[in-house]
């Protein structure tokens, strides 16, 4: 990540190093407060480098969703860093409020998953495609809640290694904080639609209040790649480092290619 920033996006790694005081890449593993500017940038370099490709739509998977918004124009780069610095700050101090966890659940029986999630007072944070779904909420009933889904739902469950209870009622003391941010910051009609992963549609003419809920509110994927699959896209590319969302894609919408500018990138090389 940091090697392509540098080298496509120089501008956006010495914002960031000034809105920060240090170099994201070289602390990202500290916390949400580095790690997020820094995919952030990594996104928007990789999109550089693989010839800023237009689509017919765009979306972006939780932080992405304001990469995406800079890729269709509705979000000068530097005004979405920023975001994307206050975003991070904030959230990894409310996890530092009150600490929580998020616990991946791949396939097993999704009635009985839900109905332990539900049980155990934790949210669905995100629902990544068919068969993987991802628990938020406080350390402790995640912990119950891995021992569970493996006896009684027949599902694996991998604890994440995040700071906080992402995508869930847990990051309520980010959102005044996230939603003055976003109140001072400007944005422009999208020149195509970008989809909120919170309500599966294309944000409104502004999309402010699609974005806060990204905080608290669950990450909605498979319906929303669904939503765009059946709005005219028969091909996803993602943009950024690695390639989870292409497999991702290519599990929630079978008959479309995904495949990923990094991909694409290392096959031109």
């Amino acid at each position: 990540m940091a090697a392509v920033t540098a080298a496509q996006r120089p501008d956006l790694l010495e914002q960031a190093r000034g809105e920060l005081g240090l170099d994201p890449f070289e602390h990202v593993g500290d916390g949400t407060h580095t790690a997020q500017p820094a995919l952030f940038c990594a996104s928007l370099a990789h999109h550089k480098q693989a010839g800023s490709p237009e689509g017919e739509m765009v979306s972006g998977h939780s932080l992405g969703e304001l990469a995406a918004l800079v890729a269709a124009g509705a979000l000068a780069d530097a005004d979405g860093l920023r975001l994307a610095v206050t975003r991070g700050r904030l959230m990894e101090e409310a996890s530092e409020g009150r600490p929580g966890a998020m616990l991946a659940v791949l396939g097993g029986d999704e009635v009985v998953v839900r109905e332990i999630a539900a049980e155990l007072g934790l949210a669905i944070g995100n629902e990544n495609a068919p068969g993987q779904l991802v628990f938020s909420g406080d350390a402790e009933p995640i912990g119950e809640a891995r021992k569970r889904v493996r006896a009684e739902a027949g599902a694996k469950a991998i604890r994440l290694p995040v700071s906080g209870a992402f995508h869930s009622p847990l990051m309520e003391p980010a959102v005044a904080g996230y939603r003055e941010a976003l109140a001072a910051t400007e944005f422009a009609p999208s020149r195509v639609p970008v989809y909120s992963c919170t309500s599966t549609a294309p944000f409104d003419a502004d999309p402010r209040a699609g974005l806060l809920a990204a905080l608290t509110e669950p990450v909605l994927w498979t319906a929303t790649l669904r939503a765009m699959h059946a709005d005219g896209a028969d091909t996803f590319l993602e943009t950024g480092p690695g390639d989870v969302l292409t497999g991702l894609a290519r599990r929630t919408v079978p008959d479309a290619e995904a495949r990923s500018l990094a991909e694409l990138e290392t096959a031109d090389a």
